[in-house]
């Protein structure tokens, strides 16, 4: 090997062992963030899944105490942290309520349950309104829903009916129905309340 090629290293590795004393430290420090970076977020994950596991717990609990002891199990489903699982043992609650008559400790269960956006907010709706709309509070019920689901659009003909409207329960109705699922069972409910208010049901094209 040259004598030149010799220096060259020799430089290159002092150029080498120079630049790790400067920058060794932080260089360490950067891979012990990352790992902890690493670690950390696996924690996390862990946590969540563990937090996910004792929620999911709670709220069986709570909607197995309802099975068995009715509405004498509110306290337990109102001390579940707020969330999808408090919302949905609030609709098994909100059921067993309404079986016992007890009608406005219902609506009270629905709306302290009320998911701010979301599916289940529509359910949540849905049930505030129909039990206004059974209680006869018909406008109260209406302002209630939003959107225009064929469920939505569904009660706003049952409302109309209330009220005596026959052509804006037809209306309402006809909207349902372009929106139902073909076949399902909700379309077949919505087809013979149409026909009531001297709706006709569209004929279903032949195979």
């Amino acid at each position: 090997m040259a004598i030149d090629e010799i220096l060259d290293e020799h430089e290159q590795s002092r150029r080498v062992q120079d630049w790790l004393r400067r920058n060794g430290l932080g260089l360490v420090g950067g891979v012990a963030l990352g790992l902890a970076a690493v670690y950390g977020w696996r924690w996390w994950q862990d946590h969540q899944v563990q937090e996910d596991m004792r929620a999911a717990d709670a709220y069986q609990q709570a909607v197995d105490e309802v099975v068995s002891r009715g509405v004498a199990a509110a306290p337990r489903v109102k001390a579940l942290p707020e969330g999808t699982y408090r919302t949905l043992a609030s609709l098994v609650l909100a059921r067993a309520q309404v079986e016992a008559g007890q009608r406005d400790a219902a609506l009270g269960t629905l709306r302290g349950a009320m998911p701010a956006s979301g599916p289940l907010r529509e359910i949540v709706e849905l049930r505030v309104a129909r039990l206004l709309l059974d209680g006869g509070k018909i406008e109260q019920a209406l302002s209630t829903v939003r959107g225009d689901s064929a469920a939505v659009e569904e009660l706003r003909g049952d409302a109309r009916v209330a009220q005596g409207r026959r052509d804006d329960a037809r209306e309402a109705y006809r909207r349902a129905l372009a929106k139902a699922e073909v076949g399902s069972p909700q379309r077949g409910l919505i087809e013979l309340k149409y026909t009531q208010v001297g709706g006709v049901p569209a004929t279903p094209p032949s195979p």
